[in-house]
C-alpha cells in the first residue's frame, strides 16, 4: 500500500474513531455543542464548494441564486431571533465577528476596554503581549475593566473611575467590549452603557458563549440594554455549525458589512451559512425550552459538585446564571492534570485560568481551575438527575481519586441512553453517527 493511501485511510479511521468516542463520552466543554442531523446535512452540500463574495444580491460571482435565497433567510431569522435591526451572518467564527466590529468602529492605536483573561476575558479581546486578536491583529491598546472578584463581575463604579483616569492620561477608550470566555453572570451593560455613550465610547458585547441563552430569553438582552453591536458564535449555547454573526442597528449596517467583506473575509463558508439558518429556525421553535434546561442543569450540577467537596466558585451568588460552572481544583491538583484524568474516564472538560492564578505563578497549561458546561449534554436530553450523577463521577475522580478506567465503564453505560439530539425538528439519526458518503 502506498504511503498516500495509508494516510488517506488513517484520516477516515480517525474521524470515525472520534465520533465513536464521543458517542460514549460525557461532553462538558462549555464552548461546544452537537448540531442536529439537519445542520450536519447542510455541511455536506455543494454550498461548501462555491464562492459568493459580497452581500446577497450584490455578489462578485454568478451561480448564487440559491445561495442568496438561503443567506437572506439566514439573516432574517437572526434578526427575528435576537430582535435586531441588522444582522451579518458572514463572519466565519466568533473571533472574525469580533474583528469585524473592531474594523467597523476602531482604528489601530485606539484603546478598548475588556476583561482580563483570568477574570473571564477571551483571547480575541486581549493585548498584543498575549498574542490577543485585538492587540496583535488590529493593533488596539487593551485596558481592563475593573473586576469585583466577590461578585464575579465587572465593577461598575471602579470602571467609571478608571475610564475617567484613562481620559486624563490621553488614553480615552474608543470601544468597550463586554462578554467573555468564563461567563457565569450577566454583565452590567444597562448599568454602564449610558455612561459609556456619554463619553463617546462604542458599546459592544461578545455573546459567543451565551448567544443561545440570550436567544432563549434566559440571560440578558444586550441590544435592548444599550449595546451598539453584539457578536455571536453560532455553536456553544447556540447549536449551529461553528461560525460567527454580528447583530446591530441599521445605522451601523454599512460599517459592519465592510468590516465583514472585504475587511475580514473573502468567501464566507456558504455551507455554514446554510447550517446557521437551520439552527436559527430550530432555536426559534425550541430555544426557550432548551435555554431554561441548560441553566437548570448548570445550577444543579454546580450545587451537586459543591456537595461532593469541590470548591465551586461564586457559591454565595448561586454558582452560575449561565451554562458554565467554574471549579477551583487547587486543593486536589491542577486543572491541566485533572483534565487528563477526566478524559481517561471519557469525561471531556477543559482547564481554566481563574482569578489569582497569575499571582500564584500558575499558567494556562496548569491553571487552578476547570470550566464545565451543560450545553451539549442538555442537547442530548439530559436533565437535573443526570447532572447529579455526573457530579458524583467528577467527585470520585477529583476528590476520592478513584480509577478513571473503572469510571469510564460507568460513563459508557450512562451515555447508552442518550444517543439522539433533542430540541430539533428531526432527530432520528443518532447524534454522533458517522455518515459515510464516499
Amino acid at each position: 500500500m502506498s504511503s498516500s493511501r495509508s494516510s488517506y485511510d488513517k484520516i477516515f479511521q480517525a474521524l470515525e474513531s472520534h465520533q465513536n468516542w464521543f458517542a460514549n463520552s460525557i461532553p462538558l466543554i462549555a464552548s461546544e455543542n452537537i448540531p442536529s442531523p439537519a445542520v450536519r446535512e447542510t455541511l455536506t452540500s455543494d454550498f461548501g464548494n462555491r464562492y459568493a463574495e459580497g452581500w446577497a444580491g450584490e455578489r462578485v460571482y454568478a451561480g448564487c441564486t440559491y445561495i442568496d435565497e438561503v443567506e437572506i433567510i439566514c439573516f432574517d431569522l437572526a434578526k427575528k431571533l435576537f430582535n435586531a435591526e441588522f444582522a451579518d451572518v458572514r463572519p466565519v467564527s466568533g473571533v472574525c465577528a469580533n474583528l469585524t466590529v473592531y474594523s467597523a468602529f476602531t482604528d489601530p492605536g485606539d484603546t478598548m476596554m475588556a476583561l482580563a483573561i483570568p477574570n473571564g476575558g477571551h483571547i480575541s479581546a486581549a493585548r498584543k503581549e498575549f498574542n490577543g486578536t485585538a492587540g496583535l491583529v488590529h493593533g488596539l491598546n487593551v485596558e481592563y475593566f475593573a473586576f469585583d472578584r466577590e461578585n464575579w463581575n465587572i465593577d461598575v463604579d471602579k470602571t467609571k473611575e478608571k475610564i475617567k483616569k484613562l481620559e486624563t492620561e490621553g488614553k480615552k477608550p474608543k470601544m468597550a467590549m463586554f462578554g467573555g470566555s468564563l461567563f457565569l453572570f450577566p454583565h452590567p451593560v444597562k448599568e454602564l452603557s449610558e455612561f459609556l455613550k456619554s463619553e463617546g465610547i462604542i458599546v459592544c458585547y461578545d455573546s459567543a458563549h451565551v448567544s443561545g441563552l440570550i436567544a432563549g430569553k434566559q440571560f440578558q438582552a444586550p441590544l435592548k440594554e444599550g449595546a451598539d453591536a453584539m457578536t455571536l458564535s453560532t455553536h456553544k449555547t447556540l447549536f449551529g455549525p461553528q461560525g460567527g454573526t454580528v447583530l446591530s442597528w441599521n445605522k451601523y449596517a454599512e460599517k459592519i458589512k465592510a468590516g465583514a467583506f472585504p475587511g475580514t473575509s473573502s468567501n464566507h463558508h456558504l455551507h455554514h451559512v446554510a447550517g446557521k439558518a437551520v439552527a436559527f429556525a430550530e432555536f426559534l421553535e425550541f430555544g426557550e425550552e432548551y435555554a431554561k434546561q441548560v441553566i437548570e442543569n448548570a445550577k444543579t450540577m454546580a450545587s451537586a459538585l459543591n456537595d461532593e467537596g469541590l470548591n465551586v466558585l461564586a457559591s454565595k451568588l448561586g454558582f452560575t446564571e449561565s451554562h458554565q460552572i467554574a471549579v477551583d481544583v487547587t486543593q486536589y491538583g491542577d486543572g491541566g492534570n485533572l483534565e487528563k484524568d477526566l478524559e481517561k474516564a471519557n469525561i471531556i472538560v477543559n482547564r481554566q485560568l481563574i482569578p489569582g492564578d497569575i499571582q500564584a505563578g500558575r499558567h494556562y497549561m496548569h491553571p487552578g481551575g476547570l470550566r464545565l458546561g451543560t450545553s451539549e449534554v442538555t442537547r442530548l436530553g439530559m436533565k437535573k438527575d443526570d447532572m447529579k450523577q455526573i457530579a458524583s463521577l467528577l467527585g470520585r475522580i477529583i476528590v476520592k481519586k478513584e480509577d478513571s478506567v473503572k469510571i469510564k465503564k460507568e460513563v459508557e453505560g450512562i451515555r447508552s441512553s442518550y444517543q439522539k439530539v433533542h430540541y430539533a425538528f428531526e432527530t432520528g439519526t443518532p447524534a454522533y453517527k458517522y455518515i459515510k458518503i464516499r
